[in-house]
Parts: C-alpha cells; structure tokens; sequence
C-alpha cells in the first residue's frame, strides 16, 4: 500500500490491528479508505483516525533522526533498529521517540480538544459519508490520566447532543492501553461513562508495531 502524505497509511493500520486483536471480528473486514480512514465495505461502521498532542510538547526534541548517534543499549537494540529502519516508533520504547516519517503526522496534530471539536462537526456535517454507525480513533503522544478521559467524553457528548449524525465510539490509543468509550452510555448525574481499557504488554506493541509496516 503507497505511503499517504505524512505517513498516515501506518496509524490507521496500527489502528485496526489493535481494535480486531482487543474487540474482535468485526474489525477484521475493515479497509483503509478515506473520509472516514478505516471502512466497513457494507457501511455499517466508518471509523476516522487522528492524532492528538499537546501544543507545549516539542516533538523535535523526541526525533529519533536526530539521536542518531546515541550508544544504544544492547536490550533495546532491535527496537533502535526498528525505528531507524522504518522511520516509524509509535508503541515502541514507551513512546519516548518519533521516527522520522512520522514527525510531520505529529508535528501537525492539535490539542485533544481541538481535535474533537473539529472531528464532531465534520461527522455532524456529512463529512464521512453514509455509514449506520460512526467511530473516532485518536493516537495519543501524552498520557491521559482516567479523570481526563471521562472528561474527555462529557465534552465530546456535550459537543453532539443535538446532532443527527453522531459517534458511537470512542477510541483512545495510548502506547501501553487502548480505551474504548462508548457514547450512546452516558449518566450525566452521576459522571458514569462506559469505558474498557485493554493493557497493551511491551510484546503486543512490538507485534502491533510490526504488523502495521
């Protein structure tokens, strides 16, 4: 498959991998697309992948290209290697580095919020086309810490109450747990949201990583 501008064609792969290994077969038939990024070929699921970092995060400083030079431990040597050679080092050494074919997919995400806000309004809009159910999967550089995730779904509800076209499904993907949000759930008195989190083991961010080359 031909690399997409800023090497996107990588995430979105990363991105099915995860949800067929952790939720099953129904995200096994999924394929890679445009508006939205992963496709049910029936329409009954559309998912768009993005990615989301905060404004004050210097990526430049985490380039791998850049550190090029550095004496790498003998332990993490394949993982070194892994990134220099694909240019790619999402799920890989706890997120510390980016390679350099994916620094631009970064360099250009916006905050959480400002991602969702954009995202939401696209999806109420049409954007995406015609599917029965929507899903948003956003790559998280930072760490989310439980209160900021269920947060994170008061605003994204809050944001498509009153939209005909709405998501489903929230994913949150970070280097070591993938949470999955469900948005028609939701008690507003109590602040309780439907949320699984599945821990991602440093041998499946390996797996996941190389299955998405």
């Amino acid at each position: 498959m031909a690399d997409r501008k800023f090497g996107t064609c990588f995430f979105e792969r990363y991105a099915k991998v995860t949800l067929e290994t952790f939720l099953g077969e129904r995200y096994s038939g999924l394929v890679n697309m445009d508006r939205p990024d992963l496709q049910a070929t029936d329409h009954s699921l559309g998912i768009e992948v993005t990615r989301a970092m905060e404004e004050n995060r210097n990526v430049a400083d985490s380039l791998l290209k850049e550190m090029a030079g550095i004496e790498r431990p003998s332990h993490d040597r394949d993982d070194y290697e892994a990134i220099i050679g694909s240019g790619y080092a999402y799920g890989l050494q706890d997120g510390r580095f980016i390679g350099s074919r994916e620094y631009d997919y970064w360099r250009l995400a916006h905050p959480l919020k400002r991602i969702i806000e954009s995202k939401v309004s696209k999806v109420g809009s049409g954007f995406y086309g015609q599917f029965s159910e929507y899903g948003l999967y956003i790559f998280c550089k930072d760490i989310l810490p439980e209160e900021e995730i269920s947060l994170t779904l008061d605003y994204i509800m809050e944001l498509q109450m009153n939209l005909d076209i709405r998501y489903s499904t929230l994913y949150l993907s970070l280097v070591d747990s993938l949470y999955v949000c469900d948005l028609t759930i939701h008690d507003p008195v109590r602040r309780e949201h439907a949320i699984s989190r599945y821990r991602i083991s440093r041998q499946q961010c390996r797996k996941f990583f190389t299955m998405a080359l």
